[in-house]
């Protein structure tokens, strides 16, 4: 999955970059040390309370790049279900239609993560 996938503005992040003055790595960097890294607090926690707090903000693009950054970081289905109820929870009715957009990314992002390696063990046997 390309980062164009999560939202086509992200095709022009170099050009963004370059525009301002190198805010984009910069900001790149503080996710890096910030949430994807571990600490006292796992990395794939960390990016489980970034998907709420997109959620809470109703960023799907940022919502479905935090929940893909907290599946890389090992999240498990079980974890991101009772990060969604929290959002569910604390955000109403609006929390649980966002709740839903961020786990039917996930579903997304793990069908064709599942479909890659199927492809992938297909052609492997030739």
């Amino acid at each position: 999955m390309q980062l164009t996938d999560i939202d086509p503005a992200l095709a022009l992040i170099a050009e963004f970059g370059k525009v301002t003055k190198g805010a984009a790595k910069h900001i790149d960097q503080m996710r890096e040390e910030a949430i994807f890294s571990d600490g006292a607090v796992a990395a794939r926690l960390k990016a489980l309370a970034a998907t709420l707090w997109a959620i809470s903000a109703r960023c799907e693009p940022c919502l479905k790049f935090y929940l893909r950054r907290a599946v890389q970081l090992g999240a498990t289905e079980a974890e991101i279900g009772e990060f969604l109820a929290v959002a569910s929870t604390m955000g109403g009715c609006v929390g649980e239609m966002w709740a839903m957009k961020a786990f039917k990314a996930y579903k997304d992002l793990t069908n064709s993560e599942s479909q890659a390696a199927e492809e992938a063990a297909c052609c492997s046997s030739d």
